[in-house]
């Protein structure tokens, strides 16, 4: 029998752990206990610090609720989700490089006719968001669903706000010709919620808190790689330090100001308004 020892303690968990019955479970809770272990070893870790971080992830838990997922939240700001995301989304070259999802996503946005206005009563200013969706080969796909969603002009989401419908977020389809075409108002840059433990963890750093301007996409087609992502606007504050390190070249779009008139959906805008042009490439299922 082995009595534990400092030297033989990880042994010993890497040996009871792997005794998951699913591989795959045992692999990814070996992998868990070498590095928990490895990590304590490396800082030396004391237990007034170990018994600080279990009130940080117990505090992080309470946080949570059907609007707010402060572990989600922590996930970004580590760096991890995008991380996932990465190792999980290689897609093709051409194909529309993926971000992260974020806390604020909404399931069951309602569904928008082409140029609906998703912003119809919120303040800001006007901005259509057009393109098409194809595949790497530039053939348009035809009847793609959209799910758009993005903070107000104050950097607030609906999901962090008391209301009881749909704001600032729907779902467009695209035509045959795998044209959309969306109105929305211009996403102002926003810092994370810092009123948690996530945020009092960033605020004892030299870390911004802030992230760009951006509007959400997910675009999950049958036949086709499930894309979540961002569209940035170019030369949006805090581009280079994103909190949640979404920012990618590619997702950076510009926003050109254009005066009250004809609109891209055909209708008249009665205002000067913005408009932003973007082609999502979606990568074939093999």
């Amino acid at each position: 029998m082995a009595f534990v020892t400092e030297e033989n303690l990880t042994d010993l968990a890497v040996e009871r752990w792997g005794s998951a019955h699913d591989p795959r479970t045992a692999r990814l809770l070996t992998a868990l206990v070498r590095h928990l272990h490895a990590f304590a070893r490396e800082v030396e870790l004391t237990e007034d610090e170990w018994a600080a971080a279990i009130g940080w992830l117990t505090a992080t838990g309470q946080a949570c609720d059907d609007k707010r997922q402060e572990f989600i939240l922590a996930s970004d700001v580590l760096g991890l989700s995008t991380l996932v995301v990465q190792l999980n989304n290689r897609f093709s070259k051409d194909a529309t490089p993926a971000t992260v999802l974020g806390p604020f996503h909404i399931d069951g946005s309602p569904e928008a006719a082409f140029g609906h206005d998703m912003s119809e009563g919120i303040e800001g200013t006007p901005l259509y968001v057009t393109g098409r969706v194809t595949d790497t080969d530039g053939v348009p796909v035809a009847g793609a669903l959209l799910d758009v969603w993005q903070a107000d002009a104050e950097g607030a989401y609906e999901s962090q706000l008391e209301v009881d419908e749909a704001r600032l977020r729907a779902k467009y389809r695209t035509r045959e010709d795998g044209t959309y075409c969306l109105r929305t108002i211009a996403p102002l840059g926003y810092t994370i919620p810092v009123d948690g433990p996530v945020g009092d963890l960033v605020g004892r750093t030299g870390i911004s808190p802030y992230r760009p301007a951006h509007i959400h996409f997910l675009i999950d087609e049958p036949g086709y790689a499930r894309l979540i992502t961002h569209l940035f606007r170019e030369g949006a504050d805090f581009l280079a330090t994103d909190v949640v390190f979404g920012t990618k070249d590619a997702l950076v779009v510009s926003f050109t100001e254009h005066p009250a008139g004809r609109a891209p959906d055909g209708r008249v805008c009665d205002r000067p308004h913005l408009r932003a042009e973007y082609d999502f490439v979606l990568d074939r299922r093999g």
